[in-house]
């Protein structure tokens, strides 16, 4: 909005840098242009102020499918006065030079001029597709449909509008139609949901059983570790009985022949002793009548063989005397 000082008969108009100012004075442009100030008078003065800047107008409206379905679209088209001053001679866009407002809606009438011609295109469209094909593809192809028609709409030309950027943001069905047709997909999720779920639960199953088998196989284990810790003791005490059997046997043939050994040594000494006694009586018996000098002599004998070698002999006349004697009496 331009800014406006007042000074007696004279107006100061400063306008903004985004704005487009036309002075007009008995049907002849005295002043124009961009972020320009001036005076003027205003009771002679026609003064335009054109907006330059990108503006967005919201765009939001029903439609009908080709399956006879209502549909909302809500879209949103960027746009800009390329040409102000030819703008200016189509649309309203006076000011009052008093104040500096517009005298009319110059905006609400080029929103309006867009919201129609961006309808339109998108309403031909939607009529040859069925509510499937725009919900699915509406966002693309409707936006497409109303970008391109509005860059050829020859009225946006002559009126110096240019088309920057369109959007559209939403393109829905009526609630029940879009719940209606949101189940398929709501049940297959719920499907693919419940599988999971008895999946899940199947492999805690399996797991459980798993764990089970795991633990019977742990039992079985420990039944036959006993098991051999059994006949392991089993084995070990008939090899303990064995040893000791064979020991016994073993001892018992020892003893037997350690006995028939003493036996044979005992009627060995008997012989030998029978033998030695027989000896001794047949030599008694033969000494017997044998004179008694001469056993004195074979004593002497045998004693002088069976004594130790003597280095010095003393015969004193106690042992000498009875010897002479006994020998004297023989004699």
């Amino acid at each position: 909005m331009a800014d406006i000082h007042r000074s007696v008969f004279l107006r100061h108009l400063r306008s903004q840098p985004t704005a487009y100012i036309r002075y007009q004075r008995k049907g002849r442009v005295v002043r124009e242009g961009t972020g320009v100030s001036f005076w003027s008078r205003p009771l002679t003065a026609a003064l335009s102020e054109v907006p330059v800047d990108d503006r967005e107008q919201p765009l939001l409206f029903h439609g009908r499918t080709l399956d006879f379905q209502d549909v909302t679209v809500q879209a949103t088209v960027t746009y800009r006065v390329v040409n102000p001053a030819v703008a200016a001679t189509r649309i309203d866009f006076g000011i009052d030079p008093e104040a500096g407002r517009w005298t009319a809606s110059p905006l609400d009438q080029l929103g309006g001029l867009l919201t129609e011609l961006a309808q339109q295109h998108a309403l031909d469209l939607l009529a040859h597709m069925p509510l499937r094909q725009a919900l699915a593809e509406g966002l693309t192809t409707v936006r497409q449909r109303i970008d391109e028609g509005l860059a050829g709409d020859a009225r946006l030309v002559e009126t110096g509008i240019g088309i920057l950027d369109v959007r559209v943001v939403a393109l829905r069905a009526e609630p029940e139609v879009e719940r209606a047709l949101q189940t398929p997909t709501r049940e297959a999720v719920q499907q693919d949901a419940d599988r999971a779920t008895y999946e899940r639960r199947a492999d805690a199953v399996h797991r459980e059983r798993a764990i089970a088998e795991n633990e019977l196989q742990k039992i079985e284990l420990a039944r036959q570790e006993e098991q051999l810790v059994a006949q392991r003791g089993q084995n070990e005490r008939r090899r303990a009985e064995e040893q000791a059997a064979a020991g016994r046997i073993q001892a018992e043939a020892q003893a037997d022949h350690q006995r028939i050994v003493a036996a044979g040594q005992a009627d060995t000494t008997t012989l030998v002793g029978n033998a030695d006694a027989a000896i001794e009586v047949a030599k008694l018996a033969a000494y017997r009548d044998v004179d008694t000098a001469v056993l004195l002599a074979l004593a002497a004998r045998d004693l002088a063989a069976n004594l130790p070698s003597i280095a010095n002999l003393s015969i004193t006349p106690d042992l000498l005397i009875p010897v002479l004697a006994r020998l004297g009496l023989g004699r």
